[in-house]
């Protein structure tokens, strides 16, 4: 839709008030306060801490290296969410990983994108494509379970067991939800949270070592999940970082609706810009990667955002804790050597 002057004139309004170091709060933790109940504010959709999980899991089935289940919980209180559990073998408690699926227009397959489908032949054939085109033939997953992490993968509304929508349907969820008082993308907001608060409540898993890991959509979840609750205590987010105004350029997927429902909270831009979001989980260990040639993030985006957050690192002493990272010849993949390198990151910190 061609609405350029009043595009141009809302984008040019925005200069993120909320952010640390323009805020006119200076105490680093009653700005981290308020930047979190800014951001639960915008998500719309209530705390659902109150739920019971009432988890069931089902059959368990040896995998190599780790114990292989199915989980179901209520991450809210509306519906059952089916998950993979992935425990390594061995004594624990163990470090454990939320793993956070993308988007990417594939609606049948969900948590299958992250774990191997043991328990589905039938969507064994499409999990294998996706990790084919996307992580060089891995299930990431699996990968962190070999290493000795809890994994942990469910289906966010509309993928796998939840699903499948069709791409054309997203516009109609989210309108749904957003007559009725909802968000798609504080829903997922908030059953990521609650995810990450389940999966540290579990006797294997050591709950000062929760990390949380996504690509794509997957990635601005975990970093998301990071400032939504103090439960995850290291995130790695691969291919998705940028700032706002950098991103909302022509061309770019964002202005397209369809998948940006999933990511959109109406009216927090007004407040803070997506690395500020970021922010708030600082000082705790953080690591973005990006491919220098990812055409839904251009560079200059990426860079506004690596200068925010390095900034906010700073200014808790904490540099060390930060990793920003490009891989100049690669786009929007997370590609075994990618892989590699962020599992000895969070080797170091986990």
């Amino acid at each position: 839709m061609d609405i350029p002057d009043l595009h141009a004139a809302l984008k040019k309004e925005l200069d993120f008030p909320l952010a640390w170091g323009s805020s006119p709060i200076r105490d680093f933790r009653a700005w981290r306060e308020a930047a979190r109940a800014e951001v639960e504010a915008h998500l719309v959709v209530e705390r659902q801490d109150g739920t019971p999980y009432a988890p069931e899991f089902g059959e368990s089935a040896e995998g190599p290296g780790c114990t292989r289940e199915l989980v179901t919980l209520s991450l809210t209180r509306h519906e059952r969410v089916r998950g993979a559990l992935l425990t390594p073998h061995g004594p624990g408690p163990f470090p454990a990983v939320l793993l956070l699926h993308d988007h990417g227009a594939t609606f049948d397959i969900g948590k299958e994108k992250c774990v191997r489908p043991w328990y589905d032949d039938s969507r064994l054939a499409s999990a294998q494509v996706w990790a084919d085109a996307h992580f060089s033939g891995r299930f990431v997953g699996d990968e962190l379970a070999r290493r000795g992490y809890v994994v942990l993968a469910l289906d966010a509304l509309g993928f796998g067991d939840r699903g499948p929508m069709t791409y054309d349907a997203q516009q109609a969820l989210a309108s749904n939800l957003y007559h009725l008082g909802s968000s798609l993308a504080g829903l997922m907001a908030r059953e990521d949270a609650r995810a990450a608060d389940f999966l540290a409540g579990l006797d294997r898993v050591d709950p000062g070592r929760i990390g949380a890991l996504g690509f794509s959509m997957g990635a601005y979840r975990a970093w998301q999940t990071a400032a939504l609750t103090d439960t995850v205590t290291a995130a790695a987010s691969v291919g998705w970082m940028t700032g706002l105004k950098e991103m909302m350029v022509p061309g770019n997927n964002a202005l397209r609706g369809q998948s940006a429902y999933y990511m959109l909270h109406p009216g927090l831009a007004r407040r803070l810009d997506f690395p500020d979001v970021a922010s708030i989980a600082a000082p705790r260990p953080m690591l973005f990667v990006g491919g220098g040639l990812d055409p839904l993030f251009p560079a200059d985006g990426v860079r506004v955002a690596y200068d925010k957050l390095r900034a906010v690192w700073r200014s808790r002493h904490a540099e060390e804790r930060l990793r920003l990272t490009t891989w100049p010849d690669l786009g929007h993949v997370f590609t075994a050597p990618m892989q590699d390198d962020v599992f000895m990151w969070l080797d170091s910190v986990l």
